[in-house]
């Protein structure tokens, strides 16, 4: 299997007068304190958008994170490639959990069941992956806000169409999540809401 970071050595504890950059100089994860590990104290995990999805765009400029095993498509064959390098990350990180958005880790298709089908594909090979390393999920989400379709929010929106498709989405997020044995699942209402209040009966709704 190809080594995507060969120059990176698992990250250890070397403690606060240590020079290397690569080094954890306050995290030791077998230090006890008030009976407990720092390693079950501070369950960090790595979120896979940020991570590996983000590409640094903002609204003064395009994008300048250019990853090398990524060949800038979104098909299905280049989101497994990125579950061998996130996997690889995370175990020299140390990182016991990770999470993810649907979309982070597998490609939207032309329809919501080619989605599923990806989201399957993918979601085996975590599965595969966390059996070979340890490391665990700690929580899904769905992404119900990147495309134009959650324009007016996903449960909130004035589409019905748009709702039911939504919420099909994160059926299909939840059962990934238990399928992976999730410690969690979030609902991530990240555009839901109303432009207007045309786009809604505010004294109902209060």
């Amino acid at each position: 299997m190809a080594e995507y970071f060969p120059e990176v050595q698992s990250i250890q504890y070397e403690g606060p007068q240590s020079k290397n950059a690569l080094a954890f100089k306050h995290y030791n994860p077998e230090e006890v304190i008030e009976g407990q590990t720092m390693r079950d104290l501070l369950r960090f995990s790595v979120c896979y958008w940020h991570t590996f999805r983000g590409t640094g765009v903002d609204p003064f400029g395009a994008g300048t994170l250019v990853r090398p095993w990524d060949d800038g498509s979104n098909s299905v064959e280049n989101a497994l490639k990125r579950v061998d390098v996130a996997f690889e990350f995370m175990s020299k990180l140390g990182a016991p959990f990770y999470c993810w958005h649907d979309r982070d880790v597998a490609p939207e298709g032309a329809t919501l069941r080619e989605s599923h089908a990806n989201f399957d594909t993918i979601a085996a090979k975590l599965k595969e992956k966390q059996g070979e390393t340890g490391i665990k999920l700690l929580w899904g989400t769905a992404n119900l806000f990147s495309h134009p379709r959650f324009m007016h929010g996903a449960a909130t929106s004035c589409n019905a169409d748009v709702f039911a498709y939504a919420a099909a989405q994160v059926k299909k997020a939840i059962e990934v999540t238990y399928e992976l044995g999730g410690e969690n699942y979030v609902f991530w209402g990240g555009r839901e809401g109303y432009h207007n209040l045309y786009n809604t009966d505010m004294q109902r709704e209060l």
